[in-house]
């Protein structure tokens, strides 16, 4: 008997009861060909073959989303592509502003300043350094001081001549520290992308170590000062001295005596100033910045406590530098005590009404608004300004601040050429002593003044400020500042540079008793300079970076030895150029340091008013 059934791989299926061999053999063989004639679909070859490799799953799981693969390598692909292309861009950016920056070529006023520091190097007094780097230049007058009958005064060794004499007036020098030393709290950053930093600081401590020696500096209270060394009588007598005699700073063999004050208020006060402001420059040598508050708080109380003029009476100063007031001292100082400090005293000092009224700063005047080493009240406002656009200390300073603000917004104003405050000669420069000789020393500090304050507006994000109705953009300041050092560098009707070594054209016969006597091996005494004094020849030493007096009135100027209207150059009127040289160089976008100078002020927390008076019916 035989039996049906459905074969699995698609033919018929035969069972039989009985089967022979022969049959089975012939029913396997029917088997295996019906097998190989016939496609297996994949669930058959899986029942005959096993399982087989799984393909590759065409998404991905991230976690909280499912892409499809295709995607996910293509964005990854894709990331990684741009993130190697920006790196490489940034490379080749990067590698070429390097390489502009070193191959570009510094702006005018780098150039200049690099050129107008190189002066205080040529006015150094004393045991030079090796890298002094002048070389006409040697040791001299190291005997200074010696001739003190004082137990406290005893070497004044060092600082700078004053101008093209042998003087050490402190009265401007502290001055001309004090601007340097603002000038680099401001502008360290341009300082350094001029690779001057170090050399001003350099310059900066010649002088505060000079000063520390012109007083007891380790006590607390001190009853004397030094304010000069040498002698400068222009009566003509016999007796040599650094006006008479015409002579190298090397050569002196004669007298120098110093003189001792007992009450000068304003000199303490800005030599205070100098030692405060530089004491925020050394900020990080802690120990000599230390050093220099104390030196500069005792100085301010001798100034406070022994109140005088260091040029009254038969002092020689009244001659060269005479001091009309101590007032502007006093609040000058105060706030550079209050930046090197914090102590609020000061600031309550600076911000006197009384004080201010005292220094000037409500009854204006022809100088109103000139800035120089006899008046610092302009200085004073601008630097007072500061603290309030940028910290805003309120009460119960806001009043007389806000004041000092708007005077320097009116100081501002009246430098512009829109007004008739100070006249122009018709080359432009602005004659902010009036048509007097020796123009140049005031122009460059209102230069620096100008250029600072619109940093200050800037830093502040404040576009400009108001004249009366009008409203002044902050690169209407800038202007007038570049107008002003241009002219100076050699954009005046004479085609003349009176920075010495800048340009093709500069004054060849400055007053200068070390630049204008060989460097020969001879020594000249007192009299026998004077033979270089005189002669129509050129100087043999050039005094690079050396800004002369200046021009007239009228833009004339004389290139002569004996004028010194024309010819001399100063410490304090060189500070002023370096001060605003550096402010108007480099990039533009790069401004004030806002910070540094508020190191030691602790944060502000406004006083509160007082309450109103209880109402009375």
């Amino acid at each position: 008997m035989s039996m049906y059934g459905r074969d699995p791989w698609g033919g018929p299926l035969e069972i039989n009861d009985s089967p022979t061999h022969e049959d089975g053999s012939r029913n396997q063989q029917d088997l295996d060909r019906a097998a190989l004639s016939r496609q297996l679909d994949e669930t058959q070859q899986s029942w005959l073959l096993g399982p087989t490799e799984q393909k590759k799953k065409k998404y991905v799981d991230l976690g909280c989303i499912i892409v499809s693969r295709k995607l996910f390598v293509w964005t990854v692909g894709t990331i990684l592509a741009a993130g190697l292309l920006a790196g490489l861009i940034t490379l080749i950016v990067s590698v070429a502003e390097r390489h502009r920056h070193q191959h570009s070529k510094p702006d005018n006023y780098t150039l200049a300043l690099h050129k107008a520091l190189m002066f205080f190097n040529a006015q150094r007094s004393g045991k030079l350094p090796k890298h002094n780097n002048v070389s006409w230049r040697g040791n001299s007058c190291l005997n200074d001081g010696k001739s003190v009958s004082s137990t406290v005064i005893k070497d004044l060794v060092g600082g700078y001549y004053d101008a093209g004499d042998a003087i050490k007036f402190n009265f401007p020098a502290s001055f001309a520290i004090t601007m340097l030393s603002w000038s680099v709290i401001e502008y360290k950053d341009k300082y350094e992308a001029a690779g001057e930093l170090s050399h001003v600081k350099e310059i900066i401590k010649w002088g505060t170590d000079y000063f520390l020696k012109t007083f007891n500096n380790t006590a607390d209270s001190i009853d004397q000062l030094a304010a000069q060394v040498g002698a400068g009588d222009t009566s003509g007598g016999p007796t040599p001295n650094d006006h008479y005699c015409w002579t190298r700073p090397e050569d002196i063999d004669y007298a120098r005596p110093v003189t001792i004050c007992h009450s000068c208020s304003d000199l303490a006060a800005e030599m205070a100033a100098a030692l405060a402001s530089a004491s925020i420059v050394f900020k990080d040598n802690k120990v000599y910045s230390k050093k220099l508050v104390h030196g500069a708080k005792t100085l301010f109380k001798f100034g406070r406590e022994q109140r005088g003029r260091y040029s009254a009476g038969t002092a020689e100063a009244a001659i060269f530098y005479n001091s009309t007031s101590y007032w502007d001292e006093f609040v000058w100082g105060a706030a550079w005590l209050y930046y090197a400090t914090g102590n609020s005293s000061y600031l309550q000092l600076a911000t006197t009404a009384g004080l201010a009224k005292h220094a000037g700063a409500f009854w204006g005047g022809p100088d109103y608004g000139v800035f120089s080493w006899d008046n610092k009240l302009a200085g004073a406002q601008v630097l007072l300004s500061r603290l309030r656009l940028f910290l805003s200390p309120g009460y119960p300073y806001e009043d007389i601040l806000r004041t000092f603000h708007n005077q320097t917004g009116i100081i501002m104003c009246s430098y512009l050429p829109y007004f008739t405050s100070f006249n122009r000669t018709k080359g432009g420069l602005i004659q902010l002593n009036h048509g007097r000789p020796q123009p140049l020393q005031y122009v460059v500090n209102a230069a620096f003044l100008a250029t600072l304050y619109s940093d200050y507006l800037a830093a502040a994000d404040t576009p400009g400020w108001y004249c009366g109705p009008n409203f002044y953009s902050t690169d209407v300041l800038r202007k007038f500042a570049e107008t002003q050092i241009d002219y100076i560098l050699g954009k005046n009707p004479r085609g003349m540079s009176y920075l010495v070594g800048f340009g093709d054209r500069y004054p060849k016969r400055v007053h200068h008793r070390g630049a204008s006597i060989p460097k020969n091996n001879v020594r000249y005494n007192c009299k026998g300079g004077w033979k270089w004094r005189d002669t129509s020849k050129p100087n043999p030493n050039t005094i690079v970076g050396a800004m002369v007096a200046g021009p007239d009135k009228r833009d004339g100027f004389k290139d002569v030895r004996t004028n010194y209207n024309y010819t001399e150059p100063t410490l304090a009127g060189n500070a002023g150029l370096v001060a605003a040289l550096v402010a108007l160089s480099g990039d533009k976008s790069v401004g004030i340091d806002k910070n540094t100078i508020f190191s030691a002020v602790p944060p502000m927390f406004p006083t509160p008013p007082p309450p109103p008076a209880p109402w009375k019916p």
